[in-house]
């Protein structure tokens, strides 16, 4: 088996440590060896990457890889020690949450030039494209795939309700599952997101709202150049959204976060809901319902027809202090297409990068089938770029889901969250 650096000690003996082992200077015989490190680290996925590292080596007999797997918690602090100390890692996976603090560091390689007669591109979708590049058109990162939301659902709790088919719109969403919720059968409408990361599902009702009014370029920005939070419509957003807690969720989910929230639907009690395509593989492995009892639908629409499909997104990246640039590049281009790609967004549950997956019968049937539709109607489920990068987005998403929680216990209201949230970004976006 290939040497895997695992978990590793904290602090400045971590970057000794994983400096010693990588970034070497070519072998006598001119073989090069690169340090590559992954961010978002599981058993399963790590062994998927040693298997594809193993046929970019065997393609390229010159080019040797050292594959660095921390503890996905400590993984990005890791990362940044590598990272500042200028040496140890040459290829890394580069999220759009971490993508802005260290390109603005200067610790990222801009492979603009290097991709630029790369055969790959013309493969890829719009989004991956599109993802590729930050605003001043560098490529700090390919992303290896997406991860969009969709709905799940519950077809026979829907059915027995008396609805023909799942919700389309916000509205529909919040009278289904007020029609299906009865606690005193412990069964529950929708697995509302109270706990961490609150801020994102309730940021996703209001992008729903306000979507023919929203700058596809800032999804926290509207096209005159006002926040999102202070449109007419995201008031009304916000009201819909707290009723389906008060009407059609747990109460314990107050404090769901993403394991809650999926157990709640994994295990039979709830009918509803709004996640990533990781957990199809999840649900799909449930003992308490059966396949034909599920599945996904696209994005609940606003009034005016439309949503706006929030991917997050990550990817694979060249360290600046890299000093085998070329070959680090070609390991990011072999990831980032053919099987490689098609292997690793799949067996991740990844919404994929390239254009032949809306003819993979993979993605065109069951769960994955709603995110093939969202993908071929780009009028409808319109994708914006969330801005995800900026410095303050953790002190953001804090101060966010504290805000939606004192909301649905009674102590802030809808509009002061609102007009908490417009004066918050509007103050950040004048510095």
């Amino acid at each position: 088996m290939r040497r895997r650096t695992a978990a590793l000690a904290a602090g400045i003996a971590a970057v000794m440590v994983l400096t010693g082992c990588s970034t070497m200077s070519p072998g006598a015989d001119g073989t090069v060896t690169l340090s590559m490190v992954e961010s978002l680290t599981n058993p399963a996925r790590t062994d998927l990457l040693e298997k594809l590292i193993a046929d970019f080596e065997q393609q390229n007999p010159k080019i040797k890889v050292n594959l660095v797997s921390p503890p996905t918690e400590q993984a990005d602090q890791k990362i940044q020690q590598m990272l500042q100390s200028g040496s140890g890692v040459d290829v890394l996976e580069v999220r759009d949450i971490t993508v802005g603090p260290w390109s603005n560091n200067g610790w990222l390689y801009d492979m603009k030039k290097d991709l630029a007669g790369w055969k790959g591109w013309d493969a890829l979708t719009d989004n991956a494209v599109a993802a590729s590049e930050d605003d001043k058109g560098r490529t700090y990162f390919v992303p290896y795939g997406f991860y969009g939301l969709s709905l799940f659902h519950r077809t026979d709790l829907i059915e027995q309700a008396g609805f023909d088919k799942p919700p389309a719109t916000w509205d529909e969403l919040l009278e289904q599952a007020a029609r299906i919720h009865d606690p005193a059968e412990r069964r529950y409408g929708y697995a509302f997101r109270g706990g961490a990361n609150a801020h994102s599902n309730a940021t996703a009702a209001i992008e729903a709202y306000v979507a023919e009014k929203i700058d596809p370029a800032n999804g926290y920005r509207l096209k005159d150049g006002s926040t999102i939070f202070s449109a007419p419509e995201a008031l009304d957003a916000m009201e819909t959204y707290l009723k389906l807690f008060r009407q059609a969720s747990p109460k314990s989910s107050v404090a769901w976060g993403y394991p809650e929230m999926v157990e709640g639907f994994s295990n039979g009690s709830t009918a509803f809901l709004l996640q990533d395509p990781e957990v199809i593989a999840t649900v799909s492995e449930s003992k308490s319902i059966d396949k034909d009892q599920w599945s996904t639908a696209p994005l609940m629409a606003g009034p005016s027809g439309k949503t706006v499909q929030p991917l997050a997104t990550a990817g694979w990246g060249v360290a600046d202090g890299s000093k085998h640039k070329a070959e680090a590049v070609k390991l990011v281009e072999f990831l980032s297409e053919g099987e490689a790609s098609t292997a690793f967004t799949k067996k991740n549950s990844l919404v994929p990068i390239l254009k032949s997956a809306a003819q993979d019968e993979f993605y065109r049937t069951g769960p994955w089938a709603s995110y093939v539709t969202m993908t071929e109607n780009p009028d409808t489920y319109l994708v914006v770029t969330q801005p995800r990068g900026v410095a303050w987005w953790a002190e953001w998403q804090q101060r966010a889901d504290t805000d939606v929680q004192k909301m649905v216990l009674g102590k802030l209201s809808p509009k002061e969250l609102l007009a908490g949230w417009d004066a918050y970004w509007t103050e950040k976006w004048k510095k």
